[in-house]
């Protein structure tokens, strides 16, 4: 696997950098975003700032289908069907 190839920035004279357009893309950096700066060995680190954990994770796993719940009840209403059917055919 390749490494990425490094993006560059130049830093202006109000100390900004701009971040690229993929890499915001990718990390979900809107406008209004926090980021946490870090120095971490000798490097500047980035990271999106999460405010709340659970609430941005909220929904995430969510398909707009059935629940898992209502999915098992309704196979476990087919099986018993299935199996009234084998008894009165019996």
């Amino acid at each position: 696997m390749t490494a990425a190839k490094p993006k560059r920035a130049k830093v202006s004279a109000k100390g900004w950098v701009v971040i690229p357009a993929p890499l915001r893309k990718k990390y979900g950096i809107e406008p209004g975003t926090t980021v946490e700066i870090k120095d971490a060995n000798g490097k500047i680190v980035l990271l999106p700032n999460v405010q709340n954990p659970v609430e941005e994770a909220y929904g995430m796993l969510a398909d707009g289908g059935l629940s898992l719940t209502e999915e098992l009840l309704a196979e476990r209403a087919k099986d018993l069907e299935r199996e009234e059917a084998k008894i009165r055919a019996g």
